[in-house]
């Protein structure tokens, strides 16, 4: 399976209601990853251009779509982020077929 990165933020509303009654959003996340055959492997929050982060796998890059897509239709983030993340190996082989590859620059004689 594929891991995925998740940058998010919370809308103030969303921090409103969870200030109001704190909740660990880590159930929801687990939930909504596993209904698609993956996997929540952690969940954290962060200071910064981001609220939180989320690591995950996934089957496919569809079912990650489709999780995403349900967490941001829903109202409560905004800025979300789902990066595919490339093990050291997978990397390595996308460099060895680059070597085939003949790039010539934009304007590039």
């Amino acid at each position: 399976m594929t891991m995925y990165l998740t940058r998010f933020s919370y809308t103030p509303e969303t921090w409103k209601r969870l200030i109001a009654n704190p909740e660990d959003r880590r159930k929801a996340a687990t939930a909504y990853v596993e209904s698609v055959g993956g996997k929540l492997h952690g969940f954290w929050y962060a200071y910064g251009s981001h609220d939180g982060l989320t690591l995950w796998e996934a089957p496919d890059n569809v079912s990650m779509a489709a999780v995403v897509l349900a967490i941001g239709s829903g109202g409560a983030v905004t800025n979300l982020e789902t990066t595919v993340l490339l093990t050291v190996e997978e990397a390595m082989e996308a460099m060895g077929k680059a070597q085939g590859i003949s790039y010539r620059p934009p304007a590039a004689s």
